[in-house]
């Protein structure tokens, strides 16, 4: 049995950028709060389902749901900062118009009506969670998924079609053969560029492969600030590296996906739980073809397959970069 993590280190100023989205940015988020007071998460702006494709599509906003999520992520750790959290991701229920919809999505928009400016409105609700770091999108404008994939239908499994839209692209029972963005050179976010040039660390992943971790890549912009960054790079791969969107994989497709995705980009270190490794010469390997170090550390959350435990990452992080 792996013994637990012991005490963290205590916080510092390390400049960590984490870019993702959804459950798998949370997650991340939650871990590296307990490390550095100087984190930035920098938000995918392609999700057109829910609460937040219909805020988008009313109002024609970015849509806040992945924001959302990575700011109550970073909230401050007292009575304060939790409450707002709760707040901001109380969903309504009953059979109205407000159904489904997450207060907090209602609150960004509102705010960015407010303002007139996305960055501004984002670090006005940071400050109200008293949030450990700064939550930042990864494009100016909304992007749209758009993805090649075999097996679309079921009926027709040996056929390649393309699929657009965040939604659909995450619940196909195909496979992903290739991804792409609409507009296809949106304009960057510029602070999110900022900070990847002033980080010590660059961190990607986890988080759904090709609908919330790739389109970092395609942003070019984005990408060209991750490629001449000084900071190091990590790659933290996923805990069910064979599921969903990437069904079949291998850890080590990952790898050749974000080869084929970014060509230029480099990483340090590759992270990966014990249970994604079951060859770790194959892993590393293909780790080592992206300039890598591959560092394999219990992160997952006991009896919860799937589910970083936020301590034990924390820890494998600690040790890389510190």
């Amino acid at each position: 049995m792996t013994p637990p993590p012991g005490p963290l280190a205590p916080p510092h100023h390390r400049r960590i950028v984490a870019l993702g989205g959804g459950h798998g940015l949370a997650a991340a988020l939650t871990a590296l709060r307990l490390l550095t007071d100087s984190v930035t998460a920098v938000v995918t702006v392609a999700d057109d389902g829910g609460s937040s494709g219909r805020l988008r599509e009313d109002f024609d906003v970015l849509p806040p749901g992945d924001l959302r999520m990575a700011l109550s992520a970073l909230c401050d750790d007292s009575d304060w900062g939790h409450t707002w959290r709760d707040v901001l991701q109380h969903r309504f229920a009953g059979t109205g118009e407000l159904r489904g919809h997450a207060l907090g999505n209602l609150m960004i928009v509102s705010i960015w009506e407010l303002l007139g400016d996305t960055v501004e409105g984002l670090d006005l609700v940071g400050r109200l969670l008293g949030a450990r770091g700064r939550v930042l999108p990864m494009a100016a404008v909304p992007l749209e998924i758009v993805a090649e994939i075999r097996g679309h239908d079921p009926q027709r499994p040996d056929e390649t079609v393309e699929v657009r839209g965040q939604h659909r692209v995450a619940s196909s029972p195909g496979v992903v053969s290739s991804i792409g963005i609409l507009p296809t050179c949106p304009e960057p976010c510029h602070e999110a560029m900022a900070a990847v040039a002033d980080a010590d660390w660059v961190m990607l992943g986890p988080g759904s492969w090709f609908t919330s971790v790739m389109p970092h890549l395609l942003v070019p912009g984005l990408a060209d600030a991750l490629v001449a960054t000084p900071a190091k790079r990590l790659l933290n791969l996923n805990l069910e590296v064979n599921k969903g969107e990437t069904r079949d994989f291998r850890a080590e497709d990952h790898l050749a996906s974000f080869a084929a995705n970014a060509p230029d980009l480099r990483l340090d270190v590759v992270l990966a739980d014990p249970s994604v490794v079951p060859d770790g010469a194959s892993l590393r390997a293909a780790a080592a073809d992206l300039g890598a170090e591959l560092v394999v550390a219990p992160v997952a959350a006991r009896g919860a397959p799937g589910v970083h435990d936020p301590l034990r990452l924390a820890a494998a992080l600690r040790d890389v970069v510190s």
